[in-house]
């Protein structure tokens, strides 16, 4: 994987998802830097997410629209299924998981836990029909 050069652009893009709780996505970071940063494009944040998530300094959250996390240490998560909100959860993250699927013959180096549901703003919006 060849080496990102320094540019201000992606320290910004960096600290757009860091300083964030909401695990933003590559339109969230770019609508929130695009007052300051007049010229950066949305292909630009997108690439340098991807890039962060793959070099392992971000942490990429599937679903229906990639969101991006700066808190590296295993934890759990929690999507709304209307909005796309994303959350984290105060359920600690169980290694046991990973032994559990070693056993199966797999070699397991982590796993992902997303909880969905509605987040509370949806929930009284309109409750979720079964």
């Amino acid at each position: 994987m060849k080496e990102q050069r320094f540019s201000q652009q992606r320290v910004r893009i960096y600290q757009a998802v860091q300083s964030s709780m909401e695990h933003p996505s590559a339109q969230m970071v770019y609508d929130a830097l695009r007052p300051e940063m007049p010229r950066l494009s949305l292909g630009t944040v997108y690439r340098n997410l991807h890039q962060m998530a793959q070099e392992g300094r971000l942490r990429e959250l599937e679903g229906p629209v990639a969101r991006f996390d700066a808190v590296l240490p295993p934890h759990t998560h929690i999507r709304c299924v209307r909005c796309g909100q994303v959350a984290d959860l105060a359920v600690p993250y169980d290694p046991a998981l990973d032994r559990e699927a070693g056993e199966s013959g797999w070699a397991v180096n982590g796993h992902d836990l997303v909880f969905s549901g509605l987040c509370p703003a949806c929930r009284t919006e309109q409750p979720l029909e079964n």
